[in-house]
């Protein structure tokens, strides 16, 4: 496969082995971890008075939270729970509490994740998480899923599920601005309930992520297994693309495309969250006309890109083949014990108020 240049960010030397970018930031990671630890342990984070399921990671970057979140909202309403979703909204410019719109809000103004599980359940986007679940609640909704803020301490939890990529595990093990790790493993690992490993299809031994089980093993946490599954609008086998992403780890959707029978012969990163440009659009049309290449993208960078359907003569839209993930848990009844355990224990915290 022949893949043309990708912009990598300034942080790309986290996912590998320490060097001396991390040796140099080391001073720095130990103040940032420091201060992240104590938030973590000593913090009482403002209760609301239903369950609550943080679906968070241990790094920055894409570790699989969206679809994980998904598939839980999807099992909730499926248990009989009327689910709703607490998301920061990162990348928007909502300020205070609000309700996602996904017919008529813009990434611009509640960021892009937040809109595509608003088409699985109601979302509510505030940096105030608290306010956000209580939104939700006098909404009707009777079971929380927090998007993220595992490290926060915004709003108390019942249950903590991290998610971990298989492919990159926890990069160097450094923490910011040293390598990824959002605060010290062994403290995020105390304050964890269950760690969930997410396995792209494509990924063949080389699991990334063994180091971080065995810990867990070692701290009588459980762990649970889920594949990573490419899913396209219209078949790509066959095809060639130009391959175009603002993700945390693009790689991880250019190989989705091969996966699916498609070849990615140009691709083109971007940063995570990009707001892309009309320039930006204009530039990936030509050169993706010139080659005789169909333009793919992910879901979450499909919902940026259609604001700005009216800044970009031409119907260029429909020449975007759109590729999104779904989780695979096999035959487990995973879901459905994660949110067992989340209510109850949300109901023996009940008895102790």
């Amino acid at each position: 496969m022949a893949a043309g240049k990708s912009q990598r960010d300034a942080s790309s030397f986290w996912w590998d082995k320490a060097g001396w970018q991390s040796c140099m930031l080391s001073p720095l990671a130990a103040i940032y971890g420091s201060v992240a630890k104590k938030r973590m342990i000593n913090a009482e984070p403002p209760q609301i008075d239903l369950p609550v399921l943080c679906i968070g990671n241990f790094t920055v970057g894409g570790a699989g939270k969206t679809p994980t979140c998904i598939a839980f909202a999807e099992a909730a309403k499926a248990e009989g729970f009327k689910p709703g979703i607490v998301s920061r909204g990162y990348g928007g410019s909502f300020k205070d509490v609000h309700i996602v719109d996904p017919a008529r809000d813009t990434a611009k103004l509640t960021g892009d994740e937040p809109l595509l599980l608003a088409r699985h359940a109601m979302v509510a986007v505030c940096a105030n998480r608290l306010n956000a679940a209580q939104l939700l609640q006098q909404q009707g909704c009777d079971f929380i899923i927090m998007d993220d803020g595992f490290q926060s301490a915004r709003l108390f939890y019942d249950y903590a599920l991290v998610v971990i990529d298989a492919a990159r595990g926890i990069g160097n093990g450094r923490i910011i601005p040293a390598g990824p790790l959002r605060a010290p493993l062994a403290a995020q690992m105390q304050q964890a309930s269950a760690l969930l490993r997410i396995t792209p299809n494509h990924l063949k031994g080389n699991d990334a992520s063994e180091n971080v089980i065995r810990m867990a093993a070692c701290s009588n946490k459980p762990f649970f297994d889920a594949r990573l599954v490419s899913v396209a609008e219209q078949p790509a086998e066959g095809k060639k693309f130009l391959a175009f992403a603002g993700i945390g780890n693009p790689q991880k959707f250019y190989d989705s495309v091969t996966e699916l029978g498609g070849e990615v012969v140009i691709s083109r990163s971007f940063g995570d969250h990009y707001s892309y440009r009309p320039e930006d659009i204009r530039k990936l049309l030509a050169e993706a006309r010139e080659a005789n290449l169909t333009l793919a993208t992910t879901a979450k960078d499909y919902v940026r890109l259609r604001e700005m359907q009216l800044s970009v003569e031409g119907d260029w839209l429909n020449e975007i083949a759109v590729f999104d993930v779904r989780l695979d848990f096999g035959r487990e009844k995973i879901l459905q014990r994660i949110i067992k355990t989340t209510r109850q224990n949300f109901l023996e915290r009940s008895l102790e108020i």
